[in-house]
Parts: C-alpha cells; sequence; structure tokens
C-alpha cells in the first residue's frame, strides 16, 4: 500500500485551504494511506476525517525542537514512500529532506529544498491570473495526477451537526468578526452598524475562538437587535462549519472562517478591508462575494499578512465600506 504524508504546521486557514490536497490524493489514489501533519491544535478539524489514516501533531509551542526531532523518528519510522510539504519553512523542510522517504516534495523556497527529490517553483502567478492558494498547492502533486485543483474540504461529524441543530430552526446568518491582523479585521462599530441593519426575524450569530468572546460580546452588548446570539468560544472547528453550512449567509474577515465556509460550500461573504483577493487567498464556496471599499486607495494593499495597526492611522479601507454593500449579498 502506497504511503503519502502531507505537511502543513502553519494557522488554521492554511491547513484548511492544504486540505485540497488530501482531496486530489484520495481521488487519485483511492487505496492509498494518507497522513496529513498539522500544528498542535489544529488536530480537532480532522477528527473521523473520512480517509485520513493518520493525523500527526508538531507542539510548537511546548519543546518545540524537542518534538520535532521525534516527529522526525516516527515519521521515519513510517515509512512513507511520499512526504509532500505545503510549506517553505525550514522546520518542514528539515522533516522532509530526512524523512526517509523515497519521493520528497516541496517548494523551491524551502531551505532544505536542495534535499528534495522534486522542487517545485511558489508562483503567484502564472502570467494571466493570480493563483489561488489551492493552485499553488496543487502544483506540488499536479505531475501525478490532473492539472484541476481540488476544492478545500472538512468533514463535520453528525454529532457536529446535532450539537447546533438548536440554532438552525429559524432564519441566520453567521458573523466572524475577529482577526489575528488589525487591518485585516472589520471594525466593531461597522459591525454593529450592518447588524442594526439586518433584516427583522432574521437571527444573528456571532462565531469566533474563546479569545474572540470579548470582541462578540462588545458587539452583541451595543446591538439592540434582540436576535443575536455571542456562540464565540462556545463551539468547535467542526460545529462552527456545521452552523456556517445552512446559514442564509456568513460574514467573516479574510482569515480562517472564510475557509471553513470554503470547506463546506457555505454562502459567504468576504470583507477585505486592507488585504486584496488576488493574493490567492479568496473564498471558494459555489456562492461566494467580495466585499471591499470601492475607492481605489494608492495605500492598499499595505501588505501581504494585516499590519497591528494602519500605517496611516485612517483605515479607510475597512471605513468606507457601507451597509449597502453588505446588505447586497445577503439579498441575493
Amino acid at each position: 500500500m502506497q504511503k503519502i504524508l502531507v505537511i502543513q504546521t502553519a494557522f488554521i486557514g492554511d491547513a484548511v485551504l492544504a486540505t485540497g490536497i488530501l482531496e486530489k490524493l484520495h481521488s487519485s489514489f483511492p487505496d492509498a494511506q494518507i497522513d496529513f501533519l498539522v500544528r498542535k491544535g489544529n488536530e480537532s478539524l480532522f477528527k473521523q476525517h473520512p480517509f485520513l489514516h493518520k493525523v500527526l501533531v508538531w507542539d510548537k509551542k511546548k519543546n518545540k525542537y524537542t518534538h520535532l526531532f521525534q516527529l522526525l523518528f516516527k515519521i521515519r519510522n513510517h515509512k512513507y514512500d511520499t512526504v509532500i510539504n505545503v510549506q517553505r519553512f525550514a522546520a518542514t523542510g528539515f522533516l522532509t529532506a530526512f524523512s526517509g522517504a523515497e519521493e520528497k516534495i516541496g517548494f523551491d523556497k524551502n531551505p532544505f529544498s536542495s534535499f528534495f527529490t522534486k522542487n517545485i517553483e511558489h508562483v503567484v502567478s502564472d502570467g494571466t491570473h493570480a493563483l489561488h492558494e489551492i493552485e499553488r498547492n496543487h502544483q506540488l502533486i499536479k505531475s501525478f495526477t490532473d492539472d484541476v485543483a481540488a476544492k478545500p474540504k472538512l468533514y463535520p461529524t453528525q454529532k457536529d451537526f446535532d450539537a447546533v441543530a438548536k440554532f438552525k430552526n429559524k432564519k441566520y446568518i453567521c458573523i466572524a468578526p475577529a482577526s489575528v491582523w488589525f487591518t485585516k479585521q472589520f471594525p466593531a462599530d461597522k459591525w454593529i452598524s450592518f447588524i442594526h441593519n439586518t433584516p427583522d426575524g432574521v437571527f444573528v450569530y456571532l462565531l469566533g475562538a474563546p479569545n474572540d468572546f470579548a470582541l462578540c460580546e462588545e458587539i452583541d452588548s451595543q446591538c439592540s437587535h434582540l436576535n443575536v446570539v455571542n456562540l464565540a468560544g462556545k463551539l468547535n472547528f467542526l460545529e462552527s462549519a456545521a452552523l456556517m453550512k445552512d446559514a442564509m449567509m456568513n460574514y467573516v474577515n479574510d482569515s480562517a472562517p472564510m475557509h471553513f465556509a470554503s470547506a463546506v460550500n457555505a454562502p459567504v461573504t468576504a470583507v477585505y478591508c486592507s488585504t486584496v483577493p488576488a493574493f490567492g487567498f479568496g473564498p471558494l464556496s459555489d456562492k461566494s462575494f467580495i466585499v471591499e471599499t470601492k475607492e481605489k486607495l494608492t495605500c492598499r494593499p499595505c501588505g501581504l499578512h494585516g499590519k497591528s495597526e494602519c500605517p496611516l492611522q485612517h483605515f479607510n479601507c475597512a471605513h468606507q465600506i457601507t451597509n449597502e454593500q453588505l446588505l447586497a449579498s445577503m439579498n441575493e
């Protein structure tokens, strides 16, 4: 039996996008044993995944490098035929280079790429259009699958759907208002204004991690809208995805919840402040909308990953977005 390891130990959104590779590998090699290496905290996304054999976990916060070497021994003991490294960083390049696999595939920008058996150019654009991240990732396996990148996919369990069933007996939208980066996060007062303008009878569920609870509570407390429920920290990743799946619309920043929506093909409206979809991390759901300022700002985009504050202190890329733009996607 062919044994394949895919490595993506970056943040949660990156791990979700890498599931496109898992989908394509499974469709091309249905009998292969596919394992996935992720950072600690992301493994819950893949519980009871229908075709993953094993999920390996790297704890980056506790004894990081001791655990890295322990992982290397574990990987070598598994005797993988193929290791596919989606990242361009030295630590995972080290694991790939010394994995003992017959075929070691990664991007040419990885510091350990000279030890790989196959180096793939990391391309932002193919000359005609900016590539989406799933298309960039697909270049790693294109030579032995086909030319079409697979969309990411998550598999909430029946238990996950049962956990959120009580929230689905009404019309509702989900809002994930938080982001790690200030300039990627639509401001709280803008979300509050939008919620005040949502149609009567539509419930609003605020989603996020436990550390997003305070932001969601701030939004909830300032809304006279009686149908707002703060669920931040109360649902796990897959329960959140299960709730998003049947929403009228999901409103997200350029952040992980957007990829959750894509991975369950949920309707999504992605709000872009300082970043732009051309970076290759846009929504992939069949029903997707992008909201951004209509004004051409010379300062936008100001960075690939967002910043801790607006460099020019005005944050016009967020403040110029209107309620009408957000409501338009719900109406459609």
